[in-house]
């Protein structure tokens, strides 16, 4: 069987235009030498194809979703994530977004992300300042936002862990609410990005352990120390997807923590599941 080629579902190219000042120079932080350039490689796709095939990655998922009050980012970064992809859509995921606080029609802007060819929906807690659970303490829209993508068959990609921009509210991303999530909607794929890192991996597990709709996106954890924080992974095997998310600070390469994460002692069956099988069942061409 030829397998196919890896996907990294979750790397950063946003209208990074949009940060709010204090954000951005977080962001630009390591990356002084190189960040005109990130900023032309937000305008221009073929530019993300080359790093893509320099560094023999197959597909990439385009991460966005609308945080105003933190990050600076409105409703139009689902319409510039759907235009990039547009540029190679076998390759380029688009990923958006809704923002519970402000929306006031959350079905109807769910569909339009279907509309546009969103692939995915991403929920970013400390960033959009709600817990992934926070409909059980009255915020209806995010209820809502579920149902939807769950009656439509949309992923949801929810953060868990911390973040270091500034105005980021961090107790908002315990791997925990997202128990409620997977019972309150069990027919929603749920992917967890980070798995609750640098605080709450046992969480975490425990999480993914409980609800088979649940999946560990692995973006943000040093390969090197993937195995201190899952050292169980082999028992959710099948529910692992790769990610790096490149361009955020700590993260140098597409590549290079590819490399390190092949270099694991997992078993190769292990790591093609993970690179290569299920982001493909998740994310069909």
């Amino acid at each position: 069987m030829t397998l196919p080629g890896v996907t990294d579902i979750h790397i950063h190219i946003q209208p990074f235009r949009d940060l709010k000042p204090d954000v951005a120079a977080v962001m630009r932080k390591g990356k002084e030498d190189h960040w005109d350039w990130l900023i032309e490689l937000t305008d221009d796709p073929k530019m993300l194809l080359e790093v893509m095939d320099r560094d023999n990655i197959w597909r990439t998922g385009l991460i966005n979703y609308p945080s105003q009050d933190v990050m600076g980012f409105d409703d139009s970064t689902n319409e510039f994530a759907s235009r990039y992809a547009e540029a190679a859509p076998e390759r380029l995921i688009p990923f958006g977004g809704v923002n519970a606080l402000h929306t006031r029609d959350p079905e109807g802007q769910v569909e339009e992300l279907l509309r546009l060819g969103i692939r995915c929906l991403k929920i970013h807690p400390p960033h959009q300042c709600y817990a992934a659970n926070a409909y059980t303490q009255g915020l209806e829209s995010l209820g809502r936002i579920y149902r939807r993508c769950e009656e439509r068959g949309l992923p949801v990609m929810i953060h868990t862990g911390t973040s270091i921009f500034p105005g980021a509210r961090s107790k908002y991303g315990r791997p925990m609410e997202l128990d409620d999530v997977a019972i309150d909607f069990p027919d929603l794929t749920i992917l967890m990005a980070h798995g609750g890192r640098p605080l709450w991996m046992d969480e975490a597990f425990f999480v993914l352990r409980r609800h088979r709709n649940v999946y560990l996106e692995l973006s943000g954890i040093p390969p090197k120390k993937l195995l201190d924080y899952f050292p169980r992974i082999g028992e959710i095997g099948d529910r692992v997807i790769w990610g790096t998310d490149w361009p955020s600070p700590g993260v140098r390469g597409l590549r290079q923590n590819l490399d390190q994460f092949l270099a694991l002692p997992l078993d190769s069956d292990l790591k093609d599941s993970i690179t290569r099988l299920t982001p493909i069942q998740l994310f069909p061409v």
